[in-house]
């Protein structure tokens, strides 16, 4: 148990100590009007209060990836928890926060308008078509993720007959109503209960771990192990564990949802609690998982049983109704369901708006909403009949690269501003490494190299970044003109919104 607590504590106080530090890196400025007064216009704009902000981007962002990931990262060992803290405050955090406080700097833009703006128009575009890629798989995931396990719930607590197909359609049916409705009208109004249910979860779990007698948190593992790969199938840590945990660490997909937020904060000095705070909460409820899988289940060779008769949404059953009984189990059960549903929802409508925002089309017409739309969920569906295998791991790939994409896009921005840049250089140094390395490594997605071939090519690609990147825009300032770079309009405009806007 202390290992767990001290893993906590140590998300906190990130948190406090070196969120802070970013966000004096930053600079904010609360004199600055925000695009939800700016650009009001009731559909995607429009100003919420701090907590229902955060609690959306919260539920957002934390889909599948912070339970399913932590639960195949805890077959490596205890090492899965402190690459979850350390990742989540140096790395993951950050990434969500300059993800997001970019996007309020220039006007509520998507992510590869952003990247375009500090990365160039070629980037620009590349972004477009793999936010789309990725976006469209995280919707796929999570609807084939929540529409199993609801199906598994109904069939064995109700004696109900429920299709996976049936569940598929109902989901699909909520998620093209919440893409295209305005973002207060479902979005805005049911998160709160679905929070209710996600705190349940959470704490209702890990305390039921604590109190058992026969399920002790961590209580098999020495400090020793913290450092050993314990893969019971002998698959390598470097860098399959940083691929595999991805949303309880750092999620490039963050950086998708985080403008979905930008257009509804007041004040930039709501930023750190929104956008950090929220990674901060994912990294807690990623450990509490990681905790049960490797305390639940006796050891790795248990747990390793678990998901190999049912994968990890049979973990999250098993362990929910033997530590709660039916009724706590319903409740924890429902609790990790709503958190793929509440990200799908809201990948399908970040894809609506990186396509409008690209093509200029006015989304504020229902009809035109639904234009974009439509085509977006007739290939999400084509999709599910993929097997869920396959697709979790181009999602995984596709998920840490962006996340490389947008910690370079804001080194790029420190630079160019002549601040500390290293605090997104250093983490983007290393998920470079980590992703070229897979990519080049993996036999089932990549090329088969070797590892430590697959290895020097992912850090002379991480160097050669941050070389050209420094070489380049150190001292450019933010009012030069590089011809090679898209001209975006730079939205920043210094007023207060008046009391009637208020």
């Amino acid at each position: 148990m202390l290992w767990f607590l001290t893993s906590v504590a140590l998300l906190l106080g990130g948190y406090f100590i070196y969120g802070a530090f970013v966000e004096r890196v930053f600079d904010i400025k609360t004199e600055r009007q925000t695009p939800a007064y700016a650009q009001r216009d009731g559909v995607d704009y429009l100003p919420m209060k701090k907590r229902k902000v955060y609690l959306i981007q919260l539920l957002n962002i934390a889909g599948v990836g912070p339970i399913f990931g932590p639960i195949m990262g805890a077959l490596y060992g205890p090492a899965a928890m402190l690459w979850i803290v350390l990742g989540c405050i140096f790395a993951g955090a950050t990434h969500d926060y300059f993800s997001g406080m970019l996007s309020v700097r220039n006007g509520g833009a998507s992510v590869p308008s952003i990247v375009g703006r500090y990365l160039g128009n070629t980037a620009r575009h590349f972004m477009n078509l793999f936010a789309l890629v990725l976006l469209i798989l995280v919707g796929v995931v999570f609807v084939s993720a929540p529409a199993g396990m609801l199906t598994n719930l109904i069939n064995d607590q109700t004696g109900l007959t429920v299709t996976l197909g049936m569940m598929v359609i109902f989901i699909f049916a909520y998620y093209i109503i919440a893409t295209i409705v305005p973002i207060d009208k479902i979005i805005g109004r049911l998160y709160p209960f679905f929070g209710a249910l996600l705190i349940f979860m959470s704490v209702g779990l890990i305390t039921a771990v604590a109190f058992s007698s026969e399920h002790q948190v961590m209580g098999s593992f020495a400090m020793s192990d913290m450092f050993t790969n314990m893969n019971p199938n002998d698959l390598p840590l470097w860098p399959a564990l940083f691929i595999t945990i991805a949303c309880g660490a750092i999620s490039g997909f963050h950086a998708t949802q985080s403008p979905l937020m930008a257009r509804c904060m007041e004040n930039e000095a709501n930023g750190r609690f929104v956008f950090y705070g929220a990674m901060i909460g994912e990294g807690v409820i990623a450990l509490i998982w990681c905790a049960i899988a490797l305390s639940f289940f006796g050891n790795i060779d248990g747990l390793q049983e678990a998901v190999a008769n049912g994968g990890p949404g049979n973990v999250v059953y098993t362990s929910s109704f033997g530590l709660l009984g039916v009724f706590g189990g319903i409740l924890a059960f429902l609790g990790v369901v709503i958190l793929p549903i509440t990200s799908g929802d809201t990948a399908f409508r970040s894809s609506r708006l990186i396509l409008a925002e690209y093509f200029n089309f006015d989304q504020k017409p229902i009809r035109n909403r639904l234009i974009v739309a439509l085509p977006i969920f007739l290939i999400g569906g084509i999709l599910t009949q993929v097997d869920f295998g396959i697709i979790w791991r181009y999602f995984g790939f596709a998920n840490q690269t962006t996340a490389v994409f947008m910690l370079w896009t804001a080194s790029a921005y420190l630079l160019r501003h002549n601040k500390l840049h290293w605090i997104t250089s250093v983490p983007a140094l290393f998920m470079t490494t980590v992703v070229v390395t897979f990519i080049m490594n993996s036999s089932t997605l990549g090329f088969g190299l070797p590892m430590a071939l697959s290895t020097g090519l992912g850090v002379i690609a991480a160097v050669g970044i941050i070389t050209l990147l420094i070489t380049r825009y150190k001292g450019i300032g933010d009012d030069t003109v590089d011809p090679e770079l898209v001209a975006v309009e730079n939205i920043d405009v210094v007023c207060q919104p008046t009391q009637s806007e208020v």
